[in-house]
């Protein structure tokens, strides 16, 4: 049993303004393994306080003072990697060769990254005689999901710190745990005091009072577009800066080649990862309506091949993280069947043996039109939705044909089509054939979000520009 029923503000565990205990589950066998507390308003305040006190001499601090300080996190991260794999794999139910792999690992590459790019970042420029200043914000309120927990606090925490901003997080409470030790790490690094403030608890109670206060001057937040709109007009009235990243619908082409039913085993095994909680996961796999039957044959074989089952065994996929999300889930692949999508694997209930817990069965449904629910609407799961093109002008077009753009991709050999079809598709990323760099934008276009994160991206998100004229 876990317990994290105290916030870390202004350098210390200090217990909430209300008590308000909440138990945590594993999705895996539905039981308590810990409890936090829930914060209001007056504990956002606290932190708040903490924070702005704390910017006005973090944020003067030099480049080689903030890389000595992300050099002591990174160092008390190696202490902690297993404890940090075993938080993630209890309240998100993930598999711990995946925690212990992509979850931490992700963590850790984030740090290495903020380093690497503060040590080139040029804070001043001199244009003539303008001299251009990038500064900190100042404090930035930070909202957290519960999927990629570890991954999103990195992307914000570090950047954020590297250019000499103050936060307050807030995490999710399904899955806060790891929060938790990565505050201790914060702490255990000699970050000072006030600068990084973590407080656990719900959007009603926490997430509004941080995007709605009026000394926090940004928030950067990462979770469903219905969410990210709430918090946008809530901060609307004080003017902060908002970073979002938000749904997806991810469409993956795959090209007409000899590798073709290669592809489509490739892109079924991407989506299932995670359990399919991944907000860039390519969730729309388009084929030519020629290859429609081989697509199926592969696409079955290889989600047949995706064994869920216990997180602390050799299972390839763990369960979904809470009940609500299981209902989501199946209610979505219900609406599939009814709506005339071909099941090709998988389907409704729970897989046979796992009976205790939030599985859900490895799904593929084929035959999908752009228009059923099950195309348009983020599942957030392990349901692969194939649906077949004409041509590649065709393919661009279902692709396009969605109010999302977080991500794509593109699989096939041709790599020089792949090049020219990545160019016309409206989304902040695409992946062709498996591409990944921890340096990449990461951020969307329409209602996937605004703003970008990762590498040098994200450092600019957290910088005010300032023009000093007549400095030359």
């Amino acid at each position: 049993m876990r317990d994290c029923t105290q916030f870390y503000i202004d350098g210390q565990w200090v217990d909430p303004v209300e008590e308000n205990t909440v138990a945590v589950e594993n999705p895996a066998t539905e039981q308590t393994i810990g409890h936090i507390s829930f914060g209001t308003a007056a504990d956002v305040d606290k932190a708040v306080v903490a924070a702005r006190r704390a910017f006005e001499s973090f944020s003067q601090t030099s480049k080689e003072e903030r890389l000595t300080l992300l050099r002591a996190i990174q160092a008390e991260i190696e202490t902690r990697k297993e404890e940090l794999a075993t938080a993630v794999s209890d309240e998100l139910g993930a598999p711990l060769s995946l925690a212990n792999g992509p979850h931490v690992g992700l963590l850790a590459g984030h740090c290495q990254k903020a380093i690497e790019v503060l040590e080139g970042f040029a804070f001043e420029r001199l244009d003539g005689p303008t001299l251009h200043v990038w500064e900190p914000v100042g404090v930035v309120g930070m909202i957290t999901p519960w999927n990629w927990p570890l991954n999103q606090i990195a992307c914000k925490v570090f950047p954020a710190l590297a250019t000499g901003n103050t936060m307050v997080l807030k995490p999710s409470e399904i899955a806060p745990f790891n929060a938790c030790i990565f505050a201790e790490i914060m702490h255990a690094a000699g970050v000072p005091a006030g600068v990084f403030n973590l407080l656990n608890g719900d959007g009603p109670g926490v997430g509004e009072a941080i995007s709605g206060h009026p000394d926090i001057d940004m928030v950067s937040f990462t979770g469903s577009t219905r969410a990210g709109i709430a918090i946008a007009k809530n901060a609307a009235d004080t003017v902060k800066r908002m970073a979002q990243e938000l749904g997806g619908k991810s469409p993956n082409i795959v090209l007409d080649d000899s590798a073709f039913t290669k592809s489509v085993a490739k892109g079924t095994v991407a989506m299932m990862g995670n359990s399919g909680q991944t907000c860039t996961a390519p969730s729309r796999m388009l084929v030519p309506h020629a290859r429609m039957a081989e697509a199926k044959a592969a696409a079955k074989e290889a989600a047949e091949g995706v064994i869920p089952g216990d997180p602390k065994g050799n299972a390839a996929i763990g369960p979904v993280v809470s009940r609500a999300q299981w209902d989501k889930i199946q209610g979505l692949i219900e609406k599939g069947v009814e709506e005339g999508a071909t099941l090709v694997a998988g389907g409704p209930g729970k897989p046979e043996g796992l009976e205790t817990g939030h599985y859900v069965k490895p799904t593929v449904f084929a035959d999908v039109t752009n228009d059923m629910t099950i195309a348009r609407e983020e599942i957030f799961g392990p349901v692969l939705c194939i649906l077949g093109y004409e041509d590649y002008d065709d393919a661009i077009r279902i692709a396009n044909d969605t109010e999302y753009g977080l991500a794509s991709a593109i699989t096939g050999e041709d790599i020089e089509l792949a090049r020219s079809l990545a160019k016309r598709i409206r989304a902040g990323r695409v992946a062709i054939n498996g591409g990944y760099d921890l340096g990449a934008a990461f951020g969307g276009y329409k209602k996937s979000g605004n703003g970008r994160e990762w590498g040098e991206w994200g450092f600019h998100d957290f910088l005010e520009v300032k023009a000093v004229m007549g400095h030359g």
